[in-house]
């Protein structure tokens, strides 16, 4: 039997942290995320996978991790066929004070035949903010094969190869599993991906880490999996706005993982309230980018929201309503 006092109704999320050597501060100066890691690189906000799980933050769920929660109620991701029980995605934020590593991820089918059943990693990354020259990886600029790949790592001329491309705040870029790619220092990222945490290094500019001994790399995987065609440098697509009293939305990326939208909330001049709900086929993930606000649901219940704030909804939610100044990434599984 269902309790009707938790079915449906929405959670905060609270992420854990990566101290990857690459990080910053700003996650924790940007968003008050009071994460005790110096260098704070990744927070993973909405999260099942072992590696780094999220633990909910309000409601009759608070103290649970996401995962103990789906999977008491599996309803709460929905119909959808590929949620199998599980949820598909993992939702971060990323703060590159210097470049990330050159890498390439997995594609489902690789994955589960050699990593013992696991998802590979297709994903979308959205700009938040970004330095004046900040760049990214994405692709080669002409084709290689793998002997020429190999050969310019261990020679170091690879980043020759390597297709830069300048970014700005508001860009997105959709990385397909096989694609060779690397977010550049001054970048600060939302990232939408499947949920895995495979990634296979192929260059890692010789550093080390805080013992002194240089990362990992991956170049017989990587070889495996990766495209070694030339890529065309990614454009922006075409963004409209919809918009409706106290709000607009525009869609961001639609694949097989997932769909992702930007939504614009302002109801401080009408004294509004923005009406949102997640069917039944699917679970939605609110990320709120920038401002601050109020969710009602429910009898006299509501939540309080800030920028860097995570918020689960669950397949089939209660009705909600939206109140105040704020902007947020809309995914949806």
């Amino acid at each position: 039997m269902i309790n009707k006092n938790i079915y449906g109704k929405p959670f905060l999320l609270k992420p854990r942290g990566k101290d990857y050597l690459w990080g910053g501060s700003r996650l924790n100066d940007d968003f008050s995320k009071g994460i005790d890691m110096s260098p704070l690189a990744e927070t993973w906000e909405c999260s099942t996978h072992p590696d780094g799980p999220s633990v909910v933050a309000s409601g009759a769920f608070a103290g649970q991790t996401l995962s103990e929660v789906l999977n008491a109620h599996p309803e709460y991701l929905g119909t959808h066929p590929d949620t199998d029980r599980e949820l598909p995605i993992l939702i971060k934020f990323i703060d590159a004070k210097k470049d990330l590593s050159v890498q390439v991820h997995p594609t489902d089918e690789y994955a589960y035949e050699h990593e013992n059943g696991q998802l590979g990693k297709t994903e979308m990354w959205y700009v938040l903010d970004a330095a004046r020259d900040a760049k990214l990886v994405y692709g080669l600029y002409h084709d290689m094969d793998k002997e020429q790949i190999r050969k310019s790592i261990e020679n170091g001329t690879v980043e020759n190869y390597l297709q830069k491309v300048p970014i700005k705040k508001d860009d997105l870029f959709y990385i397909e599993a096989g694609t060779i790619h690397a977010i550049g220092a001054g970048a600060l990222v939302a990232e939408i991906q499947e949920s895995s945490n495979l990634t296979y290094r192929l260059y890692d500019y010789d550093r080390v880490d805080k013992n002194g001994k240089k990362r990992e790399l991956h170049i017989d995987k990587a070889l495996e999996v990766v495209n070694l065609k030339a890529s065309a440098e990614p454009r922006q697509p075409l963004r409209v706005l919809k918009y409706r009293q106290g709000c607009a939305s525009e869609l961001l990326c639609r694949c097989k993982y997932f769909e992702v939208y930007r939504m614009i909330v302002n109801t401080e001049r009408h004294r509004g309230l923005v009406g949102y709900q997640a069917d039944r086929s699917s679970f939605r993930v609110l990320l709120c980018t920038d401002g601050c606000g109020s969710v009602y649901y429910g009898e006299n219940e509501h939540l309080i929201f800030f920028k860097g704030d995570c918020m689960f909804v669950p397949a089939d939610s209660v009705k909600i309503r939206i109140h105040g100044q704020a902007q947020f990434l809309d995914v949806r599984g």
